[in-house]
């Protein structure tokens, strides 16, 4: 793994890894608690650790602590840092990760990001589908995605409004090369996240009536994943909490 991690005797990088094991483990003992006041099973519950703008070192570190599901939303960064850390991790046929785009994706990168993602949280117009699903054809792959879905009718900060939902599924389900796995969701600013979820949720369900298997249900992040877990959620997002503060450049 020469390049990537600290040589052990670095200091800072000890430093480093020590962090990242105290902050993960800070957060699964959270959603441990969330899930037991939920009276759910954290087993249900998938840890997506965004890692924008930090090292291919701290992927690494995190998954030796038992990470599998890590979150990007820069196109460039993350097919270049994952390439990386998957080379070193000798994929295919090595320790297999997941890797989630969770952005604003623009149609022109659609094909780029479906060649190397495994999931695309962020789907929300017929014509980012029909560029995913080609792009996953000319990489001769299948491609999991999730319906993004604004939940105040903004759509400015990405989103398919509530109203336009089934549609949208539909389009994805048809689609050769897509699976429909659910939803996702920020919690709009301001706004209660409880009341958020719980309407998250009701949209997931009627997803799920139409399509069986799509019962993931992305929601929550650093400051409000117990919220998320109240309604549901079988995703969280979490990157301030376990990664820090997030430096402006890589």
């Amino acid at each position: 793994m020469t390049g990537l991690r600290d040589d052990p005797s670095d200091e800072r990088g000890d430093e480093r890894a020590q962090q990242l094991r105290a902050a993960l483990s800070a957060v699964r003992e959270r959603i441990a608690r969330g899930c037991e006041l939920a009276g759910r099973d954290p087993d249900e519950v998938t840890l997506v650790v965004v890692t924008k703008y930090f090292p291919a070192a701290d992927v690494l570190s995190l998954h030796e602590l038992g990470v599998r599901d890590f979150g990007e939303n820069r196109d460039q960064e993350a097919g270049e840092k994952f390439a990386e850390v998957r080379r070193v991790l000798g994929e295919p046929g090595g320790d297999p990760l997941t890797l989630h785009f969770i952005g604003q994706l623009q149609t022109n990168k659609a094909s780029h990001v479906a060649a190397y993602a495994d999931v695309v949280q962020s789907v929300d117009r017929v014509k980012l589908v029909r560029a995913l699903d080609r792009g996953a054809h000319q990489a001769d792959r299948r491609l999991d995605v999730l319906l993004q879905v604004s939940l105040d009718g903004d759509t400015s900060r990405g989103g398919v409004t509530v109203e336009q939902v089934d549609d949208l599924a539909e389009t994805v389900a048809g689609a050769e090369r897509l699976t429909l796995r659910g939803v996702m969701a920020v919690a709009p600013l301001g706004a209660d996240p409880d009341a958020a979820f719980a309407r998250l949720r009701e949209v997931a369900d009627g997803i799920r009536a139409r399509h069986p298997g799509a019962g993931w249900v992305s929601a929550g992040m650093s400051g409000d994943l117990e919220a998320a877990l109240r309604h549901g959620a079988t995703h969280l997002r979490v990157g301030t909490a376990i990664l820090g503060s997030r430096p402006s450049l890589l």
